[in-house]
């Protein structure tokens, strides 16, 4: 047991985190037998955003999620899954801005 203060306070700590990394893998588990038993679009779209989600908080590597996505695709092409498409946003291409105009004037110039 800790007896200093501030290693009390990182051991409450580590146990809050501890949990709450146990309930965001008990989720990816879930997510990954839904889409097993069912193999749906639906059910992939949402395993692989818990594992962006685990990738976001730190509880796995950036590479790791990508190889496990990658197979839940691969069994979802097994199964004849028709993969939703996601549509580009045509509005943000259409909103972007101009670069600011260049200034023509060169330093010598300014001094001039």
């Amino acid at each position: 047991m800790p007896i200093i203060k501030s290693a009390k306070k990182a051991a409450r700590q580590a146990e809050k985190r501890t949990a709450h990394n146990v309930e965001i893998k008990k989720e990816i588990k879930a997510a990954l037998k839904a889409f097993k038993k069912n193999p749906s679009a639906e059910n992939l779209a949402k395993a692989q955003s818990e594992y962006d989600k685990a990738v976001k908080k730190d509880l796995m590597k950036k590479n790791t999620a990508s190889r496990r996505k990658a197979k839940l695709h691969a069994i979802a092409k097994a199964e004849n899954v028709k993969l939703e498409k996601k549509a580009k946003a045509t509005a943000k291409a259409t909103t972007t801005k101009k670069p600011a105009a260049k200034k023509t004037q060169s330093k010598a110039k300014a001094a001039a």
